[in-house]
């Protein structure tokens, strides 16, 4: 199943979509990671340790340390990896509303992380993107 590559429909049938739970972003050593109790969203190997994405609930529970609290809005339209220009026209839209996010592409999907308490704001911009585009 190939995803979407056409910019312009891309931007038209994003149809983002707010979680509604507060993620976090923790990191720790790759060998501990067989030992997590839970099964977090994401995980990064980088050299110098191991990104986790997971709920605040979860970093809690197990005692992560964790700066800010982040939501996940995603983006419904099923996007091809290979597709050019869909995140950094989204990325752009979100730079001019000074929101920061932390974007993530899977397979069928990109999912944005922006600041917990931007997320109204940003799924109002990325909504206004989206009308303009159609």
């Amino acid at each position: 199943m190939t995803g979407e590559t056409n910019l312009k429909k891309l931007l038209s049938e994003m149809n983002p979509s707010l979680g509604e739970i507060p993620y976090v972003f923790c990191t720790m050593k790759p060998e501990d990671t067989n030992r997590l109790p839970f099964s977090p969203l994401g995980i990064f190997r980088e050299g110098e340790g191991t990104t986790l994405i997971m709920t605040e609930r979860q970093a809690r529970d197990s005692n992560f340390r964790f700066e800010s609290t982040w939501a996940c809005i995603t983006l419904t339209v099923h996007s091809s990896l290979l597709a050019v220009g869909f995140l950094a026209a989204i990325l752009g839209r979100l730079a001019q509303a000074g929101i920061s996010v932390n974007p993530v592409s899977a397979f069928y999907h990109d999912h944005l992380f922006v600041p917990w308490e931007s997320r109204r704001k940003a799924l109002d911009a990325l909504e206004e993107l989206s009308h303009t585009r159609a």
